[in-house]
Order: structure tokens, then C-alpha cells, then sequence
């Protein structure tokens, strides 16, 4: 048995539910796209009260089950006016987990702004946020520390979220107390801030009760010694690291850089060094003494963050992510990756999505506000932006909006939201997915980099784009981190015989995609109700007019071949 708070801020008023058996299950994604079509927010304003913000546990939260801890935020999204789901790691979940908690949602606003204390026990305490206010996350975190101690984990609106900024994301600590994980996507800081939600605290407790103890034990050690045998996660993650893609998309070509305006920072062929992939940067952080196989959550072994430091030793940021190098870096021209790692703590520090960070600081370049590289130029953004300036605040409410005001003709992003660093034109599989999917450009909605595609057409790519995205979503709705889906997917079995363990379920392995399916066709039918049609799915006229150097390719592909593979997705 878990309980689901629903609170009223407006009144702080508390509604419990105790849910059992597939209840517990279905979480994330799932949950999340079912509670915004059940309160009817479709045609919402974003930032009004009537927006829900909903936090949800999967089913195995509060344990060591390796990569089972990542915590859902949803809500209607203030940056696309869609759906939005942004899962994070860190031990937020693990901590609802351990009280016996398998989400909350926040309803209304609070009159002034709160910190929420969810203790021991399950009560909360609406607590005075005045002392956390307008800081910097690391700070904010620091007091908050100190205010309730060191057994407790955190999630986090930060300055920009304090204002609404639709580049907030929430932070949710990491395991040793940093607040570097975020729900990054979609405003969904901005949505807490609009609640004057400063933080929820969760005090931490124990590995919560389940109906065969034994079984799901066993199941959890089963369960990391699958990944310890699998290549992916050895060879890939737990060695290098996300950014290693960054290697295999410079030689592809599909990497952002200046802008969307190129595929390829430096020309491997001619035996150029490039400083911006794993494989330079975690031989560099290594000797610097830097830790590069450090694990988010508890109990994960796959291990695909890092801790960087400069060249002193001392640790500047962690994790450096390839969605940031991608974003924050080459697109804005950066070839150095201690100049990232110092504009990476910057935004943690903030609380912002470091990829609509990225491709908006991209977008004032493309301006002629700064030029390519200008380290000076982004820090100085980044301090207007902490501070919220008239163009602090502006510049907060990300790239489709800023490129509109400065009337720029190249600004990368599908309903709103940035594109991930994948260059469409280059890598299609995922740039389908991103076109497609309700989410707005998010590369993790389906994400296939290694897909060769040129010799395919429109139907084949959405095809293998539509069954990845179903598997996808199945993993997100039941907080499992998809990078360890190369053993998870293979296992349905297995993984469903450990929930009826946990929950005394009685599901089949067939489940599992099914509540992917069902999550996807849930968030399209939001969508619909928000108004959105086929020419959202389009990618902005560039992709299609400008070859990309060096493959000099362009998009092949258009809203019409990808607007109805949602109808497609099988019983």
C-alpha cells in the first residue's frame, strides 16, 4: 500500500488516497497524462492555479533497485501550452519511496510562499520560505540543510522558477546532497514558482514494505548483475558517460554548433583533436582526479554521471551531460570544456534546462547580441538572467519566444521547446520522434542516434520511431530510467514478476508496452484538447532550406508523415 497526497495550497488543506496494486504501478508518464485529462487543464492557462503540478514514484522508489528511482513531474506546460512529463534522478523519489509515498500533486497556489515538509509519518508542515528566497540553488540548499538536516532530500524552485522563467526546471538532490538534478523540460519550475512552492523537503526513513520481500531482494541484485553484464552499459555509460555521444555525433555530422549551423565542431579525418567528447573529457577528469563513473541514485550501477573538476582538482560541477555539452557548448560555439563546466554550474546554480538555455543564448548570437564563443557574453546573460532584468526576464522565457522578439530566422525548436542535440537533417529517427511526439522537441521521447535511415523512407523511420517511443514511455511510467533499457526492454518478464512481487500484481509481461501505448495516446488526445494540429509537428523552415555542412543534407521529412502515427499504435 502507498498513499497519494493531493494539496490545496490555497486553503493547505491535504487529501489522502491510499492506492494498492496497479495503482502503485502505473506512475510517471502514465499517471501524469490520465490526471490532466481527468481535471480537464487542457485550455488552461499554464501559470494560473488551475494548473495541477504532480510529483510521482515508481513502484520499486525507496530502494536500491539500480535505476528505479527517477521522480515524474507533469503539468501543462507554460513553454509549449502541451503536455509535460520531465523525470529527473537523484533521491527525491527514493525519499517519497521510503515514506511510503507514491506521488503528491500541488492544486491552486499558496497566498505567500512555502516550503512543504513532508516528515516522517506522512504529516506536512507549510513552513516559512522567506529565508530561501531569490538565492542561488546551491545556498538555498545549504540553508535548507541546516533549517532540517542531513537526512532529507529536496526538490527545488529556483531564483529563475521564482519568476516564472519558462527555462526553470526543478532540482532534486543528488545523493550527496547537491542540487544537480533536474526535471528539466517544458517550465515546469515556472509552474511551481507560479504556486510560491519554494522546495519540498522528505525527510528520509527506510526501504518501504512489500508484499514478497524476499523476491524483490533477489530481483534487485538479479537486476544489477544484468546490467553489469551488458556491453551498453559498461562499455558506453558506466565507462564514458552521456557525452560520449557527443564523439559519435561530431563524426556524424549531427552535432548543434553555432546555432544549428553546422554538424561537426572539428574534423576528426584530419586527426584534429576534439576536446568536447567523452573520450578527451573523461581521460582529462580522471587525471584531474575528477570522478567519472559516479551514480546518481542509490544502488544504480550504471553509473553515467561524473563529477568534473578543473585543473587544481577541485570540483567545478557535476554532471556534465551531453545534452549540456551539446546545447550550452558547441551550439553556442564553446570548444573547451572547462568553459562549459563553469557555465554548467552557473545554470545548476540557477535551476534552468540547460538544453532551452543553450539554444537561446544560441538564438542572441544568431542576433549579433554576442558573437560565437564570447564566454563573457553567456555569463553575463546568465547574471542578467539570476538577477531578473527587464532582458533577464525575457530571455527566461526561452528560445521560441526570444527568437521571436529579436525576429531571428533560424531558431530551433518544434511547439516551443528547443531541439535536443540531434541535428534532424542528420540524425531522423529521433528527429521524427521529436517532431511527433506531444512532449515538444525531446529527444528522450524516442531517441534513435544510431538508426542508419537514408536508404528508408517516411513510413519505415516512423515505424521503428513509434515502437521505441511506446518503450520509452513504459519506462518512464514506472520511474526507470531508460538507460538501462538495453537490459530492462530484453527482461519484461523478469521485471514484471519482481512488481507482482512488490505489489502482489498479478500482470503479464505484455503490460509493459501497453502502458507505454496507453501513455502515448493519452498525451496526444491532451494535446488535441489543447488546441494543437498537424502543423505543430512541423521543424522550423531552415532545417528544410539549408544543407548541413559537412553532410549537407536536409530534412527530408514533414509534419503530414509524421502527424498521424499516434492513430497507428496498436490495441
Amino acid at each position: 500500500m502507498r498513499t497519494y497526497y493531493d494539496v490545496r495550497l490555497n486553503d493547505r488543506t491535504i487529501t489522502k488516497r491510499e492506492l494498492t496494486g496497479e495503482a502503485i504501478v502505473k506512475a510517471g508518464r502514465y499517471l501524469i497524462a490520465k490526471t490532466l485529462l481527468e481535471l480537464d487543464v487542457a485550455t488552461v492557462d499554464p501559470l494560473s492555479p488551475r494548473n495541477p503540478l504532480i510529483f510521482s514514484a515508481g513502484p520499486f522508489a525507496g530502494t536500491s533497485w539500480s535505476n528505479a528511482n527517477r521522480t515524474s513531474v507533469g503539468c501543462k506546460s507554460p513553454l509549449t501550452g502541451g503536455v509535460k512529463e520531465a523525470n529527473g534522478g537523484g533521491t527525491f523519489s527514493y525519499g517519497l519511496g521510503q515514506l511510503k509515498i507514491a506521488g503528491l500533486t500541488l492544486h491552486g497556489a499558496s497566498p505567500s510562499w512555502v516550503v512543504l515538509h513532508i516528515k516522517k509519518g506522512g504529516d506536512i508542515d507549510f513552513d516559512d520560505a522567506a529565508p530561501y528566497l531569490g538565492r542561488g540553488n546551491f545556498e538555498a540548499q545549504a540553508l535548507l540543510h541546516a533549517r532540517y538536516g542531513k537526512k532529507v532530500t529536496i526538490a527545488l524552485c529556483g531564483p529563475v522558477g521564482e519568476y516564472q522563467g519558462l527555462i526553470a526546471g526543478i532540482a532534486f538532490s543528488d545523493k550527496d546532497g547537491r542540487p544537480a538534478r533536474l526535471s528539466a523540460r517544458g517550465g515546469v519550475g515556472a509552474v511551481m514558482g507560479s504556486k510560491k512552492v519554494k522546495a519540498i523537503v522528505v525527510d528520509l526513513d527506510k526501504i518501504p514494505p512489500f508484499e514478497d520481500a524476499k523476491k524483490v531482494n533477489a530481483a534487485i541484485k538479479d537486476y544489477a548483475k544484468m546490467l553489469l553484464a551488458d556491453s551498453i552499459v559498461t562499455n558506453f555509460y558506466a565507462k564514458i558517460g552521456t557525452m560520449g555521444m557527443a564523439d559519435l555525433q561530431n563524426t556524424l555530422g549531427g552535432l548543434p554548433v553555432r546555432n544549428f549551423s553546422a554538424g561537426q565542431l572539428v574534423n576528426v579525418s584530419t586527426g584534429e583533436k576534439f576536446k568536447m567528447g567523452g573520450e578527451y573529457i573523461s581521460q582529462l577528469n580522471v587525471s584531474r582526479g575528477g570522478e567519472h563513473t559516479h551514480a546518481c541514485m542509490p544502488g544504480c550501477v550504471i553509473r553515467c554521471s561524473n563529477v568534473y573538476h578543473d585543473a587544481n582538482g577541485k570540483e567545478v560541477v557535476s554532471p556534465v551531460e551531453y545534452e549540456t555539452l551539446g546545447l550550452l557548448g558547441t551550439n553556442c560555439g564553446i570548444g573547451d570544456p572547462d568553459q562549459l563546466a563553469q557555465l554548467n554550474f552557473l545554470a545548476n546554480d540557477l535551476g534552468v534546462d540547460t538544453i532551452e538555455l543553450g539554444a537561446m543564448l544560441g538564438v542572441l548570437m544568431e542576433a549579433g547580441l554576442g558573437a560565437f564563443g564570447d564566454v563573457r557574453f553567456m555569463t553575463d546573460c546568465l547574471a542578467e538572467i539570476r538577477t531578473g532584468t527587464e532582458k533577464g526576464r525575457l530571455w527566461a522565457q526561452g528560445t521560441a519566444r526570444v527568437g521571436e522578439h529579436y525576429k531571428v530566422r533560424r531558431v530551433p525548436v518544434i511547439k516551443k521547446q528547443a531541439i535536443s542535440a540531434y541535428d534532424p537533417r542528420v540524425v531522423e529517427a529521433t528527429g521524427i520522434s521529436m517532431m511527433a511526439t506531444a512532449q515538444g522537441a525531446d529527444h528522450t521521447a524516442g531517441n534513435l542516434p544510431r538508426l542508419k535511415t537514408r536508404e528508408m523512407d517516411a513510413a519505415a523511420i516512423v515505424e521503428q520511431s513509434l515502437a521505441h517511443q511506446a518503450r520509452v514511455a513504459a519506462n518512464d511510467s514506472l520511474g526507470l530510467c531508460i538507460f538501462g533499457m538495453s537490459v530492462t526492454n530484453p527482461n519484461t518478464e523478469f521485471l514484471t514478476a519482481a512488481i507482482n512481487a512488490a505489489h502482489g500484481t498479478s500482470l503479464t509481461k505484455d503490460f509493459f508496452e501497453a502502458l507505454g501505448r496507453d501513455a502515448l495516446r493519452l498525451e496526444w488526445e491532451f494535446n488535441k484538447r489543447a488546441g494543437f494540429t498537424e502543423k505543430d509537428d512541423e521543424l522550423p523552415e531552415f532545417f528544410y532550406q539549408e544543407p548541413l555542412p559537412p553532410t549537407n543534407q536536409v530534412a527530408r521529412f514533414h509534419a503530414a508523415d509524421v502527424h498521424g502515427m499516434y492513430e497507428r499504435l496498436p490495441a
